[in-house]
């Protein structure tokens, strides 16, 4: 087994290369673990967090949307990012599952914390379990347009296996809210 000094990269010095209002881009000069010194390109993300949101029926609540990156519509999990670094993603969680969906919920369970693309971007989504849900206004971003639509869980996640569902996040998030429910209880 290889010891992990053998593989880690020392941080030594960056720069901001590009600050935008959602990602800011920095040049990171590192320690290779040889000495030799490098390069790397870092996208810095504030985080996010995103809802399984889980209806009495077994639905899933999801959120159709225009994603110009991509060049197509979407159909994910209701998710936003982390008004800063400092926030709780529990709180973004409430937050934009009330924003996007109008809903709000009774009880709510952790995940896990998925890193998008770790090779270039320190993002991380919290995703949690939303359940008890209870109906409201939505009230989304001013460039947000969206539209919500119920799907049962074990449809989602047939999507999400035959490649309709092509977002990680919701992937994720639906394939393990699958395994929680169909797995044994451990106490």
């Amino acid at each position: 087994m290889i010891d992990d000094k053998q593989l880690t990269e020392e941080y030594l010095d960056g720069k901001v290369v590009f600050p935008g209002k959602i990602i800011r881009v920095e040049h990171w000069h590192v320690r290779l673990p040889n000495g030799e010194t490098a390069l790397r390109e870092v996208a810095c993300h504030p985080g996010a967090a995103g809802i399984v949101a889980l209806d009495d029926d077994g639905n899933v609540i999801l959120v159709r949307q225009h994603r110009i990156a991509v060049g197509r519509l979407t159909l994910e999990i209701p998710a936003g990012k982390l008004d800063g670094v400092d926030e709780d993603p529990f709180v973004c969680a409430q937050r934009e599952l009330s924003e996007e969906t109008g809903l709000t919920a009774d009880h709510w369970r952790k995940l896990t914390v998925l890193e998008t693309t770790p090779g270039f971007c320190n993002e991380r989504i919290h995703l949690y379990l939303a359940t008890g849900l209870h109906a409201g206004k939505t009230h989304p971003d001013e460039d947000e347009f969206v539209c919500t639509l119920r799907m049962p869980l074990s449809d989602a996640v047939q999507k999400v296996m035959d490649g309709t569902f092509r977002d990680g996040k919701t992937a994720l998030a639906l394939l393990m809210v699958q395994q929680l429910l169909s797995a044994p209880c451990k106490q």
